[in-house]
């Protein structure tokens, strides 16, 4: 078609009802019989997962990994493969999607993109894993990473690679005095409950997460969840850098743990509409809620922003909590939008602002959101609302 400007409407319509009479006439192009052969395999393999069977996993190709899974509670494993691409006459490498269930902890299944590599012996042999592990630019799960050890606590599941079961324990027991405290704060339904996986290092961390280590250097915990409403929101994972929590002191430990439980509570009522000052702010504030910490305790860079004239014409935006930042300045964007939650809980009732929390994730985009549930919850503007919280700062710091 080479030289051709455009092509007429009824050229297009021409081509269309060939295409249309091949496809009539010669009937369906043959499908690869490889790709439900290899979906046959990865069903016995799931099964095998789900039964503890060493020996009927074995028989759909390499073992390896069976036994790092033996401690994880499962309710559901299967695999769906996407595409299959023939790498040779007896190899090839499917694109699956892995969806699990932990039991009594997901409402819904996790989803992870998977690359299985498969070889078989002979053109009428059967197909066989040879590999198995994360999609290119996808996280890797726990026992990608090695055998995962498993400690329950009262309202809490802690996953850990290369951890000590004290270590877990721990986890465990700062977990379970998280979720009634959140749950003290948050007025909203949740499951009460939650997963936390502890990886060996800071760079098993970023494996987890599919990104590089640089970016979470520093960062003592994130949590991992889809936002936008309930039925979305299945499946919650705090994920620590066990290099940077510890670091910490009990207080500070206790307050991240807090902290992340507060995001898997207000998951289903943050969307795209939260602000990150709002959804970090509000954690924050359920996270040092009862501690004792005073703002200048808790907030030292902002502290001194404001002792040193530099007090912020505004409310922290969304970049300044990008991890790449600089680390002064995410710590007075999560100090601001903490003291902002502090303010709306200390002039309006702390009911107020879960209403107010509530009220912006309601929204289906950003715009307009917060104003309008400034207007129907604190019966404020913007403009009103950051002049005050700038004199909340003068009051606290000065």
């Amino acid at each position: 078609m080479a030289g051709r400007t455009r092509v007429s409407g009824s050229s297009v319509v021409a081509l269309c009802l060939l295409l249309v009479s091949l496809v009539a006439c010669g009937g369906r192009t043959a499908a690869d019989p490889a790709r439900a052969e290899v979906q046959r395999v990865l069903d016995r393999r799931a099964a095998a997962v789900l039964d503890r069977d060493r020996a009927a996993y074995a028989r759909t190709g390499t073992g390896a990994g069976f036994d790092n899974l033996g401690a994880v509670p499962l309710a559901a494993w299967s695999y769906r493969v996407r595409d299959v691409d023939r790498t040779g006459d007896d190899t090839a490498t499917a694109g699956v999607e892995l969806r699990y269930r932990l039991e009594g902890y997901d409402r819904g299944p996790v989803t992870a993109a998977r690359t299985v590599r498969l070889s078989r012996d002979g053109p009428e042999g059967r197909w066989s894993v040879d590999s198995e592990g994360p999609a290119k630019e996808s996280g890797r799960k726990p026992w990608d990473q090695g055998a995962v050890e498993v400690v329950r606590g009262t309202h809490s599941l802690v996953l850990g690679v290369g951890q000590s079961t004290g270590a877990l324990r721990g986890y465990a027991d700062l977990a379970d005095r998280a979720v009634p405290a959140v749950s003290d704060a948050w007025d909203g339904d949740w499951a009460r409950r939650v997963v936390v996986l502890v990886p060996e290092s800071l760079e098993g961390m970023a494996g987890l997460l599919g990104s590089p280590a640089s970016s979470y250097r520093g960062i003592a915990a994130v949590t991992t969840g889809e936002t936008g409403g309930r039925e979305r929101a299945p499946a919650d994972r705090i994920i620590v850098n066990p290099d940077a929590y510890g670091l910490l002191g009990s207080l500070g430990k206790q307050v991240v743990l807090t902290h992340e439980t507060t995001h898997v509570a207000t998951r289903a009522d943050t969307t795209a509409a939260t602000p990150l000052w709002l959804s970090e702010g509000y954690a924050d504030w359920a996270g040092y809620r009862g501690s004792g910490r005073t703002p200048a305790q808790a907030a030292p860079e902002m502290a001194g922003a404001v002792l040193e004239g530099r007090l912020p014409a505004g409310l922290p935006t969304d970049e300044d909590f990008g991890f790449t930042a600089d680390a002064d300045q995410l710590a007075r964007a999560y100090e601001g939008g903490w003291l902002a939650c502090r303010m709306i809980a200390d002039q309006w009732g702390e009911d107020r602002l879960d209403a107010f929390y509530r009220a912006v994730g309601a929204h289906d985009d950003r715009a307009g959101a917060v104003e309008s549930a400034m207007d129907e919850v604190l019966g404020t503007t913007p403009e009103d609302f950051t002049a005050r919280w700038r004199e909340y700062l003068r009051a606290e710091f000065d």
